[in-house]
């Protein structure tokens, strides 16, 4: 392809929702990369005209966006999708990526640190979902929610993030059965350990945690954030047109069972920390 990408998405409208750091940030620009119009939204305006900003090096040619809203605030949501829907007038790619996590064991969690998590990463998916419904290109829309291996998991501080992720996969199941007959396809990618991300570096705070992390990986190292990318675009496009309802783990095979064994290392961490 002329935009150098395995991928044309050039005049398609892509939504990245969490998409101005992490992981959600290095999906956001290989869609820019691959032609498309990206808008980015987040509660935190700054890393939203930051990422504006790399999305228009990316592709100087698309039109790109970037909206502020808290994902908890059905208001505030409406307002942004109300700004994309006068952007794009319509919605090819949702990306669904907003999440928050912390470390606590389940005795030490207070209810509303509970409920922080499960309002954003479960209660905030659906909204995001409602809210693009409407707008959403019927019959070929693509949206992809960016799960985490929690979901199916069990793993020792993370008992709210399990139970919210494992909701966002049953929320990407149901609806690829309600919404399949109009054409519009839902999939999970779950990644797995990625490196230089805020929630692997709060997990794994040092050098030789997340090297034993990247031992218990079969592939023998970290990921990247472009390889999470890569299965999105993938995921989206029209070779992928006959899959939906898919959770699919990008983790070099760590979901296999090094997951279990180096989050157990890491809670006994945790314990020792008084976590």
């Amino acid at each position: 392809m002329s935009n150098g990408s395995a991928f044309n998405y050039t005049n398609k409208n892509v939504v990245v929702v969490g998409g101005t750091s992490g992981i959600n940030l290095n999906v956001a620009i290989a869609f820019a990369k691959a032609g498309a119009n990206v808008a980015v939204a987040s509660r935190n305006i700054d890393k939203v005209n930051n990422a504006v900003d790399l999305l228009n090096q990316a592709n100087a040619n698309g039109t790109h966006l970037g909206v502020s809203f808290d994902v908890r605030d059905n208001d505030a949501l409406t307002l942004g999708f109300a700004e994309i829907a006068k952007h794009y007038g319509h919605i090819d790619v949702l990306i669904s990526g907003a999440a928050g996590n912390f470390p606590a064991s389940a005795a030490k969690l207070s209810t509303n640190g509970f409920k922080s998590v499960i309002d954003i990463d479960l209660i905030g998916s659906f909204q995001v979902l409602k809210q693009a419904y409407p707008l959403l290109k019927r019959p070929t829309a693509s949206i992809i929610q960016i799960s985490a291996p929690q979901a199916f998991i069990a793993m020792p501080l993370q008992a709210h993030v399990c139970a919210a992720k494992a909701g966002v996969d049953m929320l990407t199941r149901t609806l690829a059965l309600e919404w399949g007959i109009e054409g519009v396809r839902i999939n999970s990618i779950v990644p797995g350990p990625i490196a230089d991300t805020e929630g692997f570096n709060r997990l794994a705070p040092s050098d030789e945690l997340q090297q034993r992390v990247a031992n218990s990986v079969p592939l023998k190292r970290n990921g990247q954030g472009q390889d999470i990318a890569n299965a999105a675009l993938f995921l989206a496009s029209d070779m992928a047109s006959y899959i939906t309802g898919v959770v699919l783990p990008v983790d070099g095979g760590w979901s296999l069972g090094g997951a279990s064994i180096a989050m157990t290392e890491l809670g006994d961490l945790g314990a020792k920390q008084g976590l």
